[in-house]
């Protein structure tokens, strides 16, 4: 195995986007076909009758021709394009939450292999406001808070969101190009491009499988051709709080200041706003997301409500093997090397 290789040119490669140039092109957001959406259905209520558990369905446990046809070109999308993809139209207000969670973990298993999201080994999370926050003290984690979320990037190879229920106002998606981000940090201080291609420690939140309290890689890694970033500015300042954590120098703090101001730079974000029946699917090493504060229904059945998996591709990039430590990606870092 080699390590990371320091980056210091741009890059050039698909992935390289702004969000200027996106709001224009609309090839990112793909429509469900009537077809496509029958062979769901009949899967969703075949599934149904047979398992309590979604996570108990395998791949082999279901046939749909059409959309494995969809999910391999995301796949290529996802890998060698421009790192993510919105559907939209799955018919959501039809199907009970059981049904909506088969809906999902059928789609997810399409794309790839589902994986771990947490300690405790749970593969499916719904992305809904618990009503506790994320403290310096706590194990609590930005999806179960109606709080704003800053730029980050989940685990596994790609994040998969159905999105069941909307909020009363608030909650709007943002995506950046990672590797857009890097170039404008390069062309503006070559410098603090390098910082961040040298170890941060991140506040695990009492997740790894170790049970380790941090962990360090970069947050920009380039290994074997390819852009890989790891990056979540509240788990970074969290992790302070341990008196064994490093102390984050001035260098280190300029940089991620440069990252947050750049990821909020109109032109290079992308914002939109999902809809009940939209799935967002994620390069977690290509694309940072965020997502707006909202305000919440003050009844439990309609507040905002979506339903979240990571996945290792089968087709992903080779890895560098500071990411086998981390808690987000030595899964899809292990499949790798069984594969």
């Amino acid at each position: 195995m080699t390590n990371s290789t320091l980056l210091n040119a741009p890059l050039r490669s698909a992935d390289v986007w702004r969000g200027s140039d996106m709001q224009g092109e609309q090839g990112w957001i793909a429509q469900f076909s009537n077809a496509e959406l029958n062979e769901l259905d009949n899967t969703i209520k075949g599934l149904a009758t047979h398992y309590e558990n979604p996570v108990g369905v395998s791949h082999k446990d279901f046939s749909m021709p059409l959309l494995e046809a969809k999910f391999k070109a995301i796949r290529i999308e996802l890998e060698d394009g421009r790192g993510f993809q919105v559907l939209r139209g799955l018919p959501v207000e039809r199907y009970s939450l059981e049904q909506s969670k088969i809906m999902l973990w059928a789609l997810s298993l399409l794309l790839g292999s589902p994986q771990e999201q947490d300690r405790a080994g749970n593969l499916m999370h719904s992305v809904v406001n618990t009503g506790k926050k994320v403290t310096a003290n706590s194990s609590t984690r930005g999806y179960e808070t109606d709080d704003e979320l800053t730029f980050h990037n989940d685990g596994g190879d790609a994040f998969m969101l159905l999105c069941l229920k909307t909020a009363v106002s608030g909650g709007v998606s943002k995506l950046v190009s990672v590797s857009q981000l890097f170039n404008e940090i390069l062309l503006r201080d070559p410098q603090l491009a390098k910082v961040l291609q040298e170890p941060f420690y991140f506040d695990t939140r009492s997740q790894h499988k170790d049970g380790r309290q941090t962990q360090a890689s970069p947050i920009m890694n380039f290994f074997e051709g390819k852009l890989s970033a790891l990056y979540k500015r509240q788990y970074i300042e969290t992790a302070q709080r341990f008196p064994n954590t490093p102390r984050l120098t001035k260098e280190q703090i300029e940089a991620i200041d440069l990252i947050d101001e750049l990821c909020n730079d109109p032109s290079i974000q992308l914002s939109f706003s999902m809809q009940p029946g939209d799935v967002q699917i994620g390069n977690n090493y290509s694309i940072f997301h965020a997502r707006t504060k909202y305000q919440d229904h003050a009844e439990d059945s309609l507040k905002r409500h979506l339903l979240r998996t990571w996945i290792t591709l089968p087709n992903g990039r080779s890895l560098p093997p500071i990411f086998a430590q981390t808690r987000e990606f030595s899964t899809s870092y292990t499949r790798r090397l069984a594969a």
